[in-house]
């Protein structure tokens, strides 16, 4: 079975997921996206949402606001986030950064890796860099399309199988999270999963 057509098997199972919602009024507003990238490393999205309501409260919504305020004090308004220390340094330097919007430039920043990068390059900017996490290599292990070693490997793979589209990149992305958290778990539970009979770990 072809990426395209798993694409779609997920897509009438769950639906259209409506990821990024920009509802906070970040100026600008791709900005929400930005920092919500950097703030869902290591925790759920709940964590994530109490820290974006923090900062919102306290008029942190804008780059020049991260970039005035004592790393200390942003560190304190993103504490549900958990690593908030580490979280509001990794805050500062992207809301410092002036070069150009590269992934090559991104990459260079401290804190910043290839999956929080791609996901700002992705949702926030609209540039085709399709995002993998781990939802993305479990599932497709189990579904026998290899276990490839580097993250880099996964990405282009996607790439390479996949018509070269942003709204298709999100929404897929955005899917297999979906599944991985209904379905293909850890310990995985088959029973109602879309892509069961594809799977060759159906049933472990």
């Amino acid at each position: 079975m072809n990426l395209l057509k798993i694409y779609q098997k997920l897509l009438k199972r769950f639906g259209t997921q409506n990821w990024w919602p920009m509802q906070r009024d970040f100026s600008p507003p791709e900005w929400e996206i930005c920092v919500g990238a950097v703030l869902t490393q290591n925790t759920n999205w709940g964590n994530v949402e109490l820290a974006l309501k923090n900062m919102k409260e306290k008029g942190l919504i804008s780059r020049d606001c991260i970039k005035k305020v004592s790393e200390k004090k942003l560190a304190e308004v993103i504490r549900p986030a958990g690593y908030y220390n580490q979280k509001a340094k990794k805050l500062k330097i992207l809301a410092s950064f002036s070069g150009n919007l590269t992934r090559e430039s991104l990459l260079s920043l401290w804190g910043l890796g290839p999956e929080t990068v791609d996901s700002i390059l992705l949702y926030a900017y609209g540039k085709p860099y399709f995002v993998v996490d781990a939802y993305t290599k479990r599932i497709f292990t189990r579904l026998g399309f290899g276990n490839r070693k580097s993250y880099d490997e996964w990405r282009k793979f996607f790439e390479s199988n996949l018509p070269r589209s942003v709204s298709l990149y999100k929404e897929f992305h955005a899917l297999i999270v979906k599944l991985g958290k209904e379905n293909c778990r850890k310990k995985p539970v088959c029973r109602g999963c879309p892509l069961r009979r594809e799977c060759k770990k159906s049933g472990i």
